[in-house]
């Protein structure tokens, strides 16, 4: 499968999570100010920036673990409030998180189902169906990228790009509808990135609106449709893969104070030609 970057098909779409003013305070600082942010189906959305530039809090938004001071949070054009990441789950929303947590000892197959299991026979003779489990997990491994997997083997035999692969896998069995996708390229080598592209372009080409956190541009040219660019909790630049070319993007990203200027000059270049 491509990694290449698709055109931005949805963009007459409807949002099917979007974010309107959002300010997030903590304390005195405003870790976010006023962002405004649309998610569509079959996009990926790119949010980049430096370190401190609000990523890591619109995530803690987007996932039900930080609540706004202000602005709204919209999910099909109707306000949501997720109180907790367990409410951002059940209305669809998957993360993926940099320091994603797996059981070590339970096989791949446990940690793809995590409690869903599906079971056989009558009640209450009703038990763990294990070669349907290994079946529909190594299904979807396959369809993320993964080949050849051993679904019984313990998970912490899996590789970093692997783990990635198997919660974006699992997010797509499990209906849901945004995955986010918190720097996931952070820890592995460029073998496992690739991987882990690959599984966010099956999520795209799957209908899921994905929001791809990272610091890297060149990683998030290969797979993005739209790129977000977050500098001191606010949004730099709003472009798409039209607008900028892999270099375009990395020197958004290292564009410190100069970032909005730039991306409005290059937003203009783009166009009039």
């Amino acid at each position: 499968m491509s990694t290449a970057a698709g055109p931005t098909r949805q963009d007459g779409a409807a949002p099917v999570l979007e974010l309107r003013g959002a300010t997030v305070r903590l304390g005195s600082v405003a870790a976010l100010s006023s962002v405004s942010l649309a998610v569509r189906g079959g996009q990926v959305t790119c949010l980049l920036g430096e370190n401190g530039s609000g990523k890591s809090t619109l995530v803690a938004v987007l996932s039900g673990m930080q609540r706004l001071s202000e602005g709204e949070l919209l999910l099909d054009g109707r306000p949501a409030r997720f109180r907790s990441p367990r409410q951002a789950r059940a209305a669809g929303i998957a993360t993926v998180w940099q320091d994603l947590a797996i059981a070590p000892l339970m096989s791949v197959w446990r940690n793809f189902f995590l409690g869903a299991e599906p079971t056989r026979g009558p009640w209450p003779f009703r038990r763990l169906d294990v070669a349907r489990a290994q079946q529909v997990t190594t299904a979807a491994m396959a369809g993320v990228g993964v080949v050849g997997l051993d679904a019984d083997q313990p998970a912490s035999a899996l590789q970093a790009g692997e783990r990635q692969s198997l919660a974006i896998a699992r997010a797509l069995h499990f209906g849901a509808r945004v995955l986010v996708l918190d720097e996931p390229t952070a820890p592995m080598t460029v073998a496992q990135r690739a991987l882990v592209l690959q599984s966010v372009v099956a999520a795209r080409e799957a209908g899921l609106a994905v929001v791809f956190v990272t610091h890297s541009p060149q990683y998030a040219h290969l797979v993005g449709d739209r790129f977000v660019l977050l500098g001191g909790g606010r949004v730099a630049g709003d472009l798409t893969a039209e607008d900028v070319d892999v270099h375009d993007l990395t020197r958004l990203v290292a564009g410190g104070d100069e970032l909005s200027r730039l991306t409005d000059a290059l937003r203009t270049a783009r166009r009039d030609h």
